[in-house]
């Protein structure tokens, strides 16, 4: 029994890092209706610079997030004005192209840089284990998960009680209906994109104490955040946090019970069921964002 709740535990922190770095893509996704795949790029820019602050001025890396957020946010706003904007009536696949073609540049760009080297970010705050009675807690997976929950309350309230926020959802309704109602769509679209952006900027400063950085470490998490995404609902932030939490569940558990090697198997499966029976995902409710 023991060992069934200590491998609950480790699914429920699992899931929160795979929240904190979901929340953005959904974000993105349910309002500019763009799938960036340069999202794990992203995140690996973001624990690059929370090493360099690290290691350059002593920050720690939770020190490190609001500078690491808004660097992020003005790449985000940068690459939705310059990238995603001019494609925005392009078909589809044309974005995904582009997306990419960022993916690519960033994880090269990386790798001229810093090369292919593993860099770690070395703290006591974040990497402690608290024991609670037969329970091993890992304080950074604590951390991260009480700020994805955070996040994800801070952007609900933002979405249903604030103007813009109400401007979001619009947008993400119908972009024609609303610019006929004098919501600012392009401005929405930057906006929506920077903040998704930083985002999975406080992802990366808030798992560098726990993951070592490199080029591609992006593509460990992001292939597992779009599943998320999709599992949870097309653009509900709510459905992307407990859609993290069972797939931190599953990860835990099939690692253990069947085997570390086929634990992706196994959500993968379950991920398919899910949307053979349920296409709009566990909490998909449409084409507003939540």
């Amino acid at each position: 029994m023991d060992i069934l709740i200590q491998l609950i535990v480790n699914g429920l922190l699992l899931g929160g890092a795979y929240a904190i770095i979901s929340i953005g893509l959904t974000l993105i996704f349910g309002v500019v209706r763009v799938v960036n795949f340069a999202h794990g790029e992203l995140l690996m820019v973001a624990m690059y610079g929370t090493y360099l602050l690290a290691s350059n001025f002593g920050w720690h890396p939770y020190v490190s997030v609001v500078p690491i957020a808004l660097i992020l946010f003005g790449l985000g706003a940068l690459m939705q004005r310059a990238i995603i904007q001019p494609l925005l009536e392009a078909d589809g696949h044309i974005q995904i192209f582009a997306t990419v073609g960022v993916s690519t540049a960033l994880m090269n760009l990386a790798l001229l840089v810093f090369g292919a080297d593993v860099f770690g970010t070395s703290v006591e705050l974040g990497t402690s284990t608290w024991l609670i009675g037969p329970v091993a807690v890992g304080s950074g997976q604590f951390y991260t998960l009480m700020v994805a929950v955070l996040l994800v309350l801070g952007m609900h309230w933002f979405l249903q009680h604030t103007y813009t926020g109400r401007a979001f959802r619009a947008v993400a309704q119908n972009r024609d209906a609303a610019a006929l109602m004098g919501v600012n769509v392009p401005f929405i679209y930057i906006l929506c994109f920077a903040l998704g952006a930083a985002f999975v900027g406080v992802a990366g400063a808030m798992l560098s104490p726990q993951y070592p950085v490199f080029p591609t470490i992006g593509t460990y998490f992001v292939l597992t955040a779009f599943v998320i995404v999709v599992l949870g609902g097309m653009g509900s932030l709510v459905g992307a946090f407990f859609g993290s939490m069972l797939i931190g569940l599953v990860d835990s558990l099939a690692g253990y019970y069947i085997a570390p090697d086929l634990k992706e198997v196994v959500y993968f499966a379950i991920f398919i069921l899910i949307l053979a029976f349920r296409p709009t995902g566990l909490f998909g409710l449409g084409r507003g964002s939540e």
